[in-house]
């Protein structure tokens, strides 16, 4: 008995016949009928019956089946853990990400990468927070990179931090006041995106501890949509600092200063297993992401947060 007359037998049942199952197989006729002959050869049972042209397994072959399935999947398994010990040409980075870091963040962070480690395949996944985190601990992702998050079964390291700010169009009428009180932004047309999300639930919150409900003219889905509506003149927003850059230094948009209320604080965090080592090319990842956290992260002057040292996750 091999795993070849064990193949073709499993073949011949899911076809319901010599001929069709040697078409699978792409081998002749006579070599399915060689295997089948040789399989009944070597267990001394009859595996198939023939009845007015029409071929029936029989209760032995019926009970071999399972079996037979059993041990091609057992093969399979085989061949699979042996050819994953086997030096491979190109290496693999699984990391995963909230979607707005993947757009303005790790654009740059991938292309250093890559610079330095061209035979590195890297895989890059996107979600909600949730979705990073667990694609992190199931082992799906080696690295997870999103906002504010810490968890038992992950080590978390901050980078730097990364609040929403409200800015608006710098030819809007109300940009003009640089510098106001979270009432006066209250009666402002304002935009606010992902409703129920994170970045929505926090900007949210400064006006639910003032005591009063904002004036919103606009919700839309994404950061990138949001970021459009205010160039456009729509009204204000609070956006995450990252994704802003490029729009402060072009003075598209500009920064409005709520004098009376804290910051939207939030961090951009790296997440690993806690009980897993980095793969090697993983580690490599790490490093090029401390140093482009350690760039200018403000808008208005140079800001270079020492990178802190990873700190126990709290659920």
């Amino acid at each position: 008995m091999d795993v070849d007359q064990l193949e073709t037998f499993l073949t011949v049942l899911t076809y319901g016949g010599f001929h069709r199952a040697a078409e699978a197989l792409h081998v002749s006729q006579p070599a399915v009928t060689g295997r089948i002959g040789a399989l009944v050869d070597s267990l001394g049972v009859t595996l198939f019956t023939r009845s007015g042209g029409k071929c029936s397994i029989s209760a032995a072959g019926k009970a071999l089946r399972p079996h037979a399935e059993q041990i091609l999947r057992t093969v399979a398994l085989a061949r699979k853990a042996v050819h994953e010990l086997q030096p491979s040409a190109v290496d693999a980075l699984r990391i995963a990400a909230s979607l707005s870091l993947c757009t303005y963040f790790l654009p740059d962070v991938i292309r250093d990468y890559k610079a330095a480690h061209p035979r590195v395949m890297v895989n890059l996944r996107s979600g909600e927070s949730a979705d990073v985190l667990k694609m992190v601990v199931n082992g799906e992702a080696e690295i997870g990179v999103a906002r504010s998050l810490n968890h038992p079964d992950v080590e978390t390291t901050t980078l730097r931090d990364d609040p929403l700010i409200l800015v608006g169009h710098s030819d809007h009428p109300l940009a003009k006041k640089h510098r106001v009180e979270i009432r006066e932004v209250g009666s402002w047309p304002l935009i606010f995106y992902d409703r129920g999300g994170s970045d929505w639930t926090l900007s949210q919150s400064i006006f639910c501890r003032a005591g009063f409900l904002p004036n919103t003219v606009l919700e839309v889905e994404t950061i990138e949509a949001a970021k459009r509506m205010v160039e456009r003149k729509l009204g204000f927003c609070f956006l995450p600092q990252i994704s802003l850059v490029e729009e402060i230094r072009l003075r598209k948009l500009v920064v409005i200063k709520i004098i009376n209320v804290e910051p939207l604080h939030r961090t951009l965090d790296v997440i690993r297993p806690r009980h897993r080592a980095l793969s090697v090319a993983a580690q490599a990842l790490l490093q090029i992401l401390r140093v482009a956290a350690g760039k200018p992260a403000s808008l208005n002057r140079p800001n270079r947060p020492q990178l802190k040292r990873p700190r126990s996750a709290k659920g």
